[in-house]
């Protein structure tokens, strides 16, 4: 019965998309706006050159709001290390898995380390930024603390203090860029002409690399706090 009725959707589904396929083909080009974020985001004079224009617009057209979005973020990592002060800092044996388990989960966290630090770098120029690329990062921690342990990051120097450091340097990063502008006499988070298009040859795109860069360090290290409060044991609470 279930097969029956995956197929009977699967027809549907394909019934729909045959009859509306004529009228998306009489859809020719884009409308206005999308017409004005093209040219304004990669093809105009004004346009940082990304050829990643969601990103463009994020930081360029909807800069405010990412920056909040930003803010708010922080705001729940404080919080999250606020609630977890209870917590006594009990010892606990935390040895990870096997060997075998151990060496996959190296390459894999390696693998995603340089994976995220490519996606936030090349984040105007492909799909990606410093959210996706930080999201990324923190993973990498993830896995280190379920193969080994929370104790492995932490006698690397990963603690938890020290990743709110790194968020916090993010997150001044981010204001530096953003205010900078109004010192020049320009407007708040302005990209061009305050910021250059490029640098050399290499295409930076104005803010938008440094955005990404911050970002990557501010998400990558706020989900860290929240994985290493999460591992704490529930033996160590009143």
């Amino acid at each position: 019965m279930r097969i029956a009725g995956i197929l009977v959707i699967m027809l549907i589904t394909l019934s729909a998309a045959y009859l509306l396929q004529s009228h998306v083909e009489d859809i020719v080009g884009v409308g206005t706006l999308g017409e004005f974020y093209l040219e304004n985001s990669y093809l105009g004079e004004r346009s940082a050159g990304s050829p990643e224009v969601v990103t463009s617009i994020l930081w360029d057209y909807r800069g405010i709001d990412t920056y909040f979005e930003t803010a708010v973020l922080f705001l729940a990592i404080i919080s999250a290390v606020s609630v977890f002060r209870s917590f006594k800092g009990r010892e606990f044996r935390g040895d990870g898995f096997t060997e075998i388990v151990k060496m996959g989960v190296k390459l894999v966290a390696f693998t995603t380390f340089v994976a995220s630090a490519s996606v936030a770098f090349h984040g105007h120029i492909t799909p990606g930024g410093g959210f996706q690329g930080g999201s990324m990062l923190a993973v990498s921690a993830l896995l280190i603390i379920a193969g080994f342990s929370k104790k492995a990051l932490e006698r690397n120097g990963i603690t938890k203090t020290r990743a709110l450091g790194i968020r916090t340097l993010g997150l001044l990063i981010i204001v530096c860029v953003a205010v900078y502008p109004l010192l020049r006499g320009f407007h708040f988070m302005q990209n061009l002409p305050v910021y250059p298009a490029k640098v050399g040859e290499l295409l930076v795109s104005g803010s938008l690399l440094p955005y990404n860069l911050a970002e990557f360090l501010a998400v990558g290290a706020g989900f860290t706090i929240i994985f290493l409060l999460l591992a704490n044991p529930e033996e160590g609470w009143q």
